[in-house]
């Protein structure tokens, strides 16, 4: 299934606090963060300008959103541009929303992640 991917302009980074860490206010962004809590940790995806310094993170993601919104009960969407992506060794971070899913991929990947997602005949808008 050919879809379309918007590249979300900037640099993301993933965060990492305690599992019990208060949920602290640089995390809220207008352009995009996620936050995940599970029993290890703490996790804060948003602008990597956002993060403090000294903060364990991992920053230079590049961010591509699908075009949704996708019913629940579409299959292989993610699959799609992953298997692109894995087939041209580049690694990924992915998170879902309830209309849509991102997909970041590191900056220094970006060209090729963009040849090999529209090899798979999907569309990229920057």
């Amino acid at each position: 299934m050919p879809l379309v991917l918007q590249l979300i302009p900037g640099e993301f980074a993933v965060a990492r606090l305690a599992p019990d860490a208060t949920l602290p206010a640089w995390a809220d962004s207008p352009v995009f963060s996620a936050v995940t809590r599970t029993a290890d940790e703490l996790s804060i995806l948003c602008p990597a300008a956002q993060i403090p310094v000294g903060l364990k993170h991992e920053a230079g993601w590049a961010m591509f959103k699908l075009q949704g919104p996708f019913e629940f009960t579409l299959t292989g969407i993610l699959a799609s541009v992953l298997a692109p992506l894995a087939a041209a060794k580049i690694g990924i971070l992915a998170t879902s929303t309830f209309d849509t899913d991102y997909v970041l991929v590191k900056h220094a990947q970006l060209d090729d992640a963009i040849l090999a997602l529209e090899a798979a005949g999907h569309t990229v808008r920057e």
